[in-house]
């Protein structure tokens, strides 16, 4: 199984902003039923990529600094970063085959050029 690993603003910029893979944050709160159906799709994606994308959980009401500097304005938001750099990001429930794609569409961006295209 898959390690998703939770960041604090302690720990975002060395866990996220410095990370040689791309990561996928996903920014929840554990009140918010849609975040709750998120988990699940992203332990899956995160087990299947794992080795192509870092993936991470914030927690949107003890890191409200971090929800502030990224205008997180609905949860779940799932921002992929790469080489520090916001380079998607998805408002709302996502399904496990469109995350897929998405993602997939990221690396390939980033082989071809060395980062990935704008969202």
């Amino acid at each position: 199984m898959s390690t998703i690993v939770e960041v604090t603003e302690a720990n975002f910029a060395a866990e996220v902003l410095r990370s040689e893979l791309p990561v996928v944050v996903d920014f929840w709160a554990p009140w918010c039923g849609p975040c709750r159906m998120m988990a699940p799709v992203l332990d899956k994606v995160a087990e299947k990529m794992q080795g192509q994308f870092k993936f991470a959980k914030l927690n949107t009401d003890e890191n409200m600094k971090l929800s502030q500097q990224f205008r997180i304005l609905a949860i779940p938001s799932l921002i992929v970063f790469h080489k520090g750099q916001e380079v998607h990001r998805n408002v709302g429930f996502i399904k496990e085959k469109d995350l897929e794609a998405v993602l997939r569409e990221k690396l390939e961006g980033t082989s071809k050029e060395g980062t990935p295209g704008p969202s």
